[in-house]
């Protein structure tokens, strides 16, 4: 692709979800949610193959399915009030078409079908932007909007994202797969956390992306599709092995990595707000997510090939622009448990 045409590509989609979260006007939070959606479509359609056709084709059509929900919430409530912002007086009806519409953006569960097969079908990078900088715009849009919303509709999509998001990636031998369910089941957290506390939401967004932008760095640097691929690190790239182990363990939410900050915290506020019963289930489903990451795991770093081989052992990995950032990236998705307090206070 010309590199003119990528960079204005890029720009718009940083300058989307930018307009949306920098907007209190209904209007322009959607133009910013379009931005993003319509500037990505070329990117997953760049490789010439009908997988990547498909995907852009599944993920345009959800996304301009949800944008038409929207938009026409926000319509009927300014001729409702006459404003382009939601207030008390919003018809219960039009906030929960917001709140539906945007779900289905962000991949939660029912409207999650589309997220693991448009992830699988396009290239690492462009997935890493659909899992991470795609979800902030709706997210921007929940958190301006969590008080008016209804607590047992962002409930119910809460506790189906994450049992979804658990069982879901369990019997996944492709990574892309185990990291759009792991993105549905964080998603949930999110969404438990929205109604109580909204800071939170936001806290355990940062950590997601944190955590998943080495993770997906990892496996582009090695190119590692399935967990077949994955399990040969250890006679390529010993130490981004040790790193790739200790960024699973920390997804997974396992103390005293950074990981367990968020569902900590999270945990620690719904059982201020008696919601013991939603707090045990979660913490449940967590342990299914620690299951297939520790499986990950397993078939990475505590399974070896019967060889005595060490000339493929690669001393300087050839994607140096990744390595020298992925130490940095790892300390921060591991070690940062301690700020906690300065963190959550």
């Amino acid at each position: 692709m010309n590199p003119i045409t990528l960079i204005i590509i890029y720009f718009t989609i940083l300058m989307g979800p930018v307009i949306t979260m920098a907007s209190s006007n209904l209007l322009l939070m959607w133009v910013g949610l379009e931005l993003s959606l319509l500037a990505i479509i070329p990117l997953l359609i760049n490789k010439k193959n009908p997988r990547s056709t498909e995907a852009a084709t599944k993920y345009f059509i959800t996304q301009a399915t949800a944008s038409m929900i929207i938009l026409m919430a926000m319509v009927l409530n300014y001729k409702q009030l006459g404003m382009w912002t939601f207030q008390q007086q919003t018809n219960n009806i039009l906030l929960n078409l917001t709140l539906i519409s945007l779900s289905m953006k962000l991949g939660l569960a029912p409207f999650h079908y589309w997220l693991p097969e448009v992830t699988q079908g396009i290239p690492m990078h462009i997935g890493l932007i659909l899992l991470t900088w795609q979800k902030i715009a709706p997210l921007s849009i929940l958190f301006q909007i969590f008080h008016l919303l209804n607590p047992i509709i962002t409930t119910i999509l809460a506790i189906s994202s994450i049992f979804i998001g658990a069982w879901g990636g369990l019997n996944q031998t492709q990574t892309r797969k185990i990291m759009a369910y792991s993105s549905i089941a964080h998603m949930g957290w999110m969404m438990a956390i929205l109604p109580y506390n909204p800071n939170l939401m936001l806290l355990n967004l940062i950590i997601y992306i944190v955590l998943t932008i080495p993770m997906f760095i990892a496996l582009t640097m090695n190119s590692s599709t399935t967990i077949n691929a994955i399990s040969l690190l250890w006679n390529k790239t010993p130490m981004i092995l040790i790193m790739t182990s200790l960024i699973l363990l920390s997804m997974g939410g396992l103390p005293p990595l950074t990981g367990f900050l968020p569902k900590w915290a999270i945990i620690s506020e719904l059982l201020k707000n008696k919601s013991l019963i939603m707090a045990t289930l979660m913490a449940m489903m967590a342990l299914l997510n620690l299951f297939f990451y520790t499986r990950l795991i397993y078939s990475t770093s505590l399974t070896m090939f019967p060889t005595n081989n060490n000339s493929k052992m690669m001393s300087h990995h050839p994607n140096l622009k990744y390595t020298s950032i992925m130490p940095t990236l790892t300390i921060i998705s591991t070690l940062t448990l301690p700020l906690s307090p300065q963190l959550i206070s």
